[in-house]
């Protein structure tokens, strides 16, 4: 175990790591957000949906360096006695869940769809990228709300609370998946015409075990760092969704949540249950994204 780890160590992508000063500041201000988040249920001093520890009186309270600070809350609290700090590590938490399950299925879909596109051609191919160059013609964000917006009149009232997190998964998802489809597709081209992949043919080897079995672990590196970068898109269309008042329920804030809950106190002088939410919000999508651009330069062998 420790010799494979010396050895994961002392690779070519983890010097590229650690040679790139801005990947690394990247990576503790992402590894400090997850373990803040994921881990909120100890990390937090408060749980802000015990109704029970919730304070009314406390209230508006500013930051502790603030005139009026409470050293119980570190960045103060909201309109309703909440410790902004805790609700900042929850919300981020629910952000996270939301875009990391919401770029799974998209990849997923997406994957799928590319390998069967590339490796069938045809008219099915021309199908599916035509259905993909129609979507992405339309911004992410105005798909996902039409999606949502379909579900939220077909769905009875009662049950919109309990289907708000599959609906927002599944809206994300399916505005992203052409992403994965048209970069799959163009490299199952590439590989449905290399040898192994005629050996397998003239062998007998099934077309789903070719896909799935050869030119898929071909095809990953790509699709990886594309995951990457879509992951800081998703949480920001999470993040725009609720907002707008369409994402996840009040019961369950995100980010979006808190900065939308905070917008109406901004301009009264409770500037701190905007700001740190949205600061959090950029702390997060940054460190995704400069991660993403550095992983997307090291694998790329024109550039090394």
């Amino acid at each position: 175990m420790r010799r494979r780890l010396f050895q994961l160590w002392d690779s070519d992508l983890a010097y590229a790591w650690r040679s790139s000063h801005i990947a690394v500041v990247a990576s503790i201000i992402l590894l400090l957000l997850l373990i803040g988040s994921l881990g909120a249920d100890w990390v937090a001093p408060h749980n802000p949906f015990d109704l029970a520890s919730i304070n009314l009186i406390d209230a508006l309270t500013p930051p502790i360096w603030m005139d009026g600070g409470n050293p119980h809350y570190l960045l103060g609290t909201d309109s309703q006695g909440r410790d902004l700090y805790s609700s900042l590590l929850y919300g981020m938490r629910v952000s996270l869940f939301i875009g990391v399950a919401s770029v799974v299925l998209a990849m997923v879909i997406g994957v799928i769809l590319g390998l069967v596109s590339g490796y069938a051609g045809g008219r099915l191919d021309a199908f599916i990228m035509r259905v993909a160059d129609v979507q992405l013609s339309f911004p992410a964000i105005l798909i996902a709300l039409l999606i949502d917006g379909v579900v939220r009149a077909a769905v009875p009232a009662h049950l919109l609370e309990n289907l708000a997190f599959p609906v927002l998964i599944g809206a994300i998802a399916l505005a992203g998946w052409p992403q994965y489809a048209r970069t799959v597709r163009g490299s199952t081209l590439v590989e449905k015409n290399r040898e192994y992949v005629q050996a397998a043919r003239v062998t007998g080897v099934p077309s789903s075990a070719i896909l799935f079995q050869h030119v898929l672990p071909n095809v990953l590196g790509p699709v990886l760092v594309l995951a990457t970068v879509h992951l800081a898109t998703a949480i920001i269309t999470e993040a725009t969704l609720s907002f707008l008042g369409v994402g996840v329920p009040p019961t369950s804030p995100s980010l979006g949540t808190l900065i939308r809950v905070g917008n109406d106190f901004l301009f009264s002088g409770e500037w701190w249950i905007t700001i740190f939410p949205g600061v959090a919000l950029v702390l997060l999508v940054l460190s995704v994204n400069l991660l993403g651009d550095w992983l997307r330069d090291a694998l790329n062998p024109r550039l090394n």
